[in-house]
């Protein structure tokens, strides 16, 4: 944890009275806090622009207001130069066993169905593209200039970024959330809520569906059931490929964003081990790709 973090948390002009912000784990882009005043408790989120992994806080801002509006995420109360304060919500962080429930699953749809149609109803000012081929090229020349460890491996990323992108074709750009990790959603007992805005972009909506797939392990079975779901009609043997596609897109970016921040990162976290947990889910997303028609 940032000490320099913490006093600045702690010397923010919002407070009422004097706080003594605690840690809050789980950020790998940013450093959380969380904070009680006078009965109240927030969360804050201290994160400078990070532009090698297309993280601008103009971005996750505007975003974050606007799925605020859309009833998804908590209200931002406050907000500064590379800090800003939302209400804190209590409840529980799903895991990926927890994603996988019925139960959840069809509310998660529901939440990334409003994300999709919703959002872009409040979004206010400039936003940004998160297309995620181009993502995956852009990390590809970071990790080839930092030298990375893993610089054998980049020209085999390259090839099948191209062969994936050309399988996904055509797309129906929405505004997506992009980063569909089990942590980014909250159970207060009575609803879900989605958080986390940092990677929110235009895009398309298979790539959020492929990511509640490839992050939470789903099964066949349950994807035929989402694009059923979401879609609202049956599902083809196109509709696999594609979203078999753009699962393998999903690990391959959310691979070469850790092998990006083994390079250039500060925050403490196991980013080696990372890596490989998603290089072989990769591995095998890539294989079963390979097998559709």
């Amino acid at each position: 944890m940032s000490k320099d973090a913490r006093h600045l948390v702690a010397g923010l002009d919002f407070w009422s009275s004097p706080v003594e912000p605690e840690p809050l784990g789980g950020g790998i882009t940013n450093t959380n806090f969380i904070v009680d005043d006078r009965g109240q408790r927030f969360v804050v989120r201290v994160g400078d622009d990070i532009p090698l992994h297309g993280v601008m806080r103009f971005n996750e801002l505007a975003a974050a207001h606007a799925a605020h509006a859309a009833g998804l995420s908590p209200e931002i109360v406050y907000q500064a130069d590379g800090v800003f304060v939302m209400r804190f919500i209590e409840g529980r962080t799903l895991s990926e066993e927890d994603v996988r429930q019925p139960q959840n699953l069809d509310r998660i749809i529901a939440l990334i169905q409003t994300c999709h149609t919703e959002i872009p109803k409040y979004l206010k000012g400039p936003v940004l593209v998160f297309w995620p081929f181009h993502v995956c090229r852009s990390y590809i020349l970071t990790a080839r200039e930092g030298n990375s460890r893993m610089m054998d491996s980049l020209p085999y990323f390259v090839e099948i970024n191209e062969v994936l992108e050309e399988a996904v074709g055509e797309v129906k750009v929405v505004f997506g959330h992009n980063d569909l990790l089990a942590a980014n959603f909250i159970d207060d007992g009575k609803r879900l809520w989605l958080l986390d805005w940092d990677y929110a972009g235009f895009n398309a909506a298979l790539f959020d569906l492929a990511g509640l797939s490839s992050n939470n392990e789903l099964s066949p079975e349950q994807e035929d059931w989402v694009l059923e779901t979401y879609y609202q009609q049956s599902v083809t043997d196109r509709q696999r490929r594609r979203l078999a596609a753009m699962k393998c897109v999903s690990l391959l970016r959310e691979t070469l964003w850790s092998i990006v921040s083994e390079i250039h990162s500060t925050i403490e976290f196991d980013y080696v081990n990372y890596t490989r947990k998603n290089l072989t889910r990769l591995e095998q997303a890539y294989e079963a790709f390979q097998q559709t028609r």
